[in-house]
């Protein structure tokens, strides 16, 4: 499903990953993890295509990302590729279903049929209550719900996640990793999830340990 080959990334002088190589499979749950500055979030951003590399390839589905220009990267990121992040980044003027179909509109999805399925995400996620309220009217634990349905609203092939735990407290933590293995379950998808959560770290199908670059384990 995702293949990283030989991966460096210099910033200057600084070399944050050191040759490093990767594969993770079709639908699995994958953790990385490591002390601040080991290239956990280098190596998402880079595997992710928010951040290219100094050398090295990476393939998804077999399609070696660093070679699509910038409109087919752009495009291959919002059909095949799903973010979630620490922050939310949801829009605070629009509601719930509206921020959750924003990259279906972007890759031109009829209004009805992405509102549709938007609602059926938000409804999966225990949000069915919810979706006319906007950000600030939901929790810390509902506002990352509805940024996990945005990045699912297309069916990507793989979501991406950066401390997608990392502003809730133990109980909204724990939902939101039941989450991620219900959704793994219902739609098939791959998962690679940096965090400094050991339980989310443990409970994965893998966890790799960065270090200085390299994968320790």
């Amino acid at each position: 499903m995702i293949k990283a080959v030989n991966i460096h990334k210099k910033y200057g002088t600084l070399e944050v990953l050191k040759g490093l190589s990767l594969e993770i499979s079709q639908s699995e749950i994958l953790s990385i993890t490591g002390s601040s500055g080991a290239g956990k979030t280098t190596l998402l951003q880079i595997m992710g295509s928010l951040d290219k590399p100094s050398s090295g390839n990476v393939f998804i589905n077999n399609i070696d990302i660093n070679k699509l220009s910038g409109n087919e990267l752009a495009t291959f990121r919002n059909k095949h590729i799903g973010f979630v992040f620490q922050f939310h980044h949801l829009l605070p003027e629009f509601s719930a279903i509206e921020n959750v179909c924003i990259p279906a509109f972007i890759s031109n999805t009829p209004k009805k049929k992405a509102e549709q399925e938007a609602s059926e995400l938000l409804n999966f996620m225990g949000l069915k209550n919810r979706i006319y309220h906007k950000p600030n009217e939901l929790s810390g634990g509902e506002q990352q719900r509805v940024a996990i349905a945005r990045a699912l609203i297309n069916k990507p092939k793989v979501v991406f996640a950066d401390e997608p735990s990392g502003n809730l407290d133990e109980e909204r933590s724990k939902e939101l990793h039941d989450l991620f293995f219900n959704l793994r379950d219902k739609f098939g998808q791959t998962y690679v999830i940096v965090t400094h959560n050991k339980e989310l770290a443990d409970r994965a199908d893998r966890q790799i340990i960065l270090k200085d670059g390299l994968i320790i384990k």
